[in-house]
């Protein structure tokens, strides 16, 4: 049976992160019945998140990783990567979720689909295949669809949605792209996609519902990761350029 190692970068997110853990452990994977293991990695967190990821850990819902510092989004994303690489088979994935409810492991079905079926080697997550409603989700579907548009000039690719956090890889892909992940903050997304293009792996993506949270209620990106994209966009073509 297939393993999908769900990543899940934590930094203080004791409210939502048993909930979160569960959903995934609760969603049924009928993709060839496929089975799901959870890597949280703690990222410096205060000590109530961190005594959430022990508690998990000692119950066996999750595979635990600790950063002794606040590193970034990034760096928890590739501890998670080592991790699963070390105990993962050919035929399993690896999946990134965050921590904080936005979203829904009920899309993990639709995002194994074209893995499954052998059409891709990374599935991204698209969150605007339904309009968003509200002023507030226009405007972050604007600033979003931007940093996509110069992703996908950079990249050559045509995906919609490139900042989104669900993003699927098989082992086999994750393998020839982890070398060349550095980025410790949200850098590491639009660098995924430029790594993934460059090693011209297949691109597919799939609708997946959002419902995004205030920055009252805990979002943790800034105005200088958005323009953090553009850095890494470029170093990275300057990388391909040279390859």
């Amino acid at each position: 049976m297939p393993t999908l190692y769900v990543v899940m970068p934590v930094f203080n997110e004791p409210g939502t992160l048993a909930v979160s853990v569960s959903r995934v452990r609760a969603s049924p994977l009928r993709a060839t019945n496929w089975q799901t293991q959870v890597i949280l990695v703690d990222d410096g967190s205060a000590q109530a998140t961190v005594d959430a990821v022990r508690a998990l850990g000692h119950s066996g819902d999750a595979i635990t990783l600790f950063h002794p510092k606040n590193r970034g989004k990034g760096a928890a994303i590739r501890t998670g990567f080592a991790k699963a690489l070390e105990i993962a088979q050919p035929a399993d994935a690896i999946m990134i979720l965050d921590a904080d409810l936005e979203y829904d492991p009920a899309d993990f079905n639709g995002m194994l689909a074209p893995l499954v079926e052998g059409r891709a080697d990374l599935v991204l997550g698209n969150r605007w295949a339904i309009a968003p409603r509200g002023t507030i989700r226009f405007v972050h579907r604007l600033l979003n669809g931007i940093l996509t548009l110069a992703s996908n000039l950079a990249t050559g690719l045509k995906v919609s949605d490139m900042e989104c956090c669900l993003k699927l890889f098989t082992i086999p892909a994750m393998r020839t792209i982890m070398g060349e992940l550095t980025e410790e903050r949200f850098g590491i997304e639009p660098q995924i996609v430029a790594v993934a293009s460059r090693h011209r792996l297949r691109v597919c993506e799939a609708p997946v519902t959002y419902a995004p949270r205030s920055f009252g209620e805990g979002k943790k990106i800034r105005m200088r990761d958005g323009l953090r994209v553009f850095v890494v966009l470029w170093r990275e073509r300057r990388r391909t350029a040279r390859g």
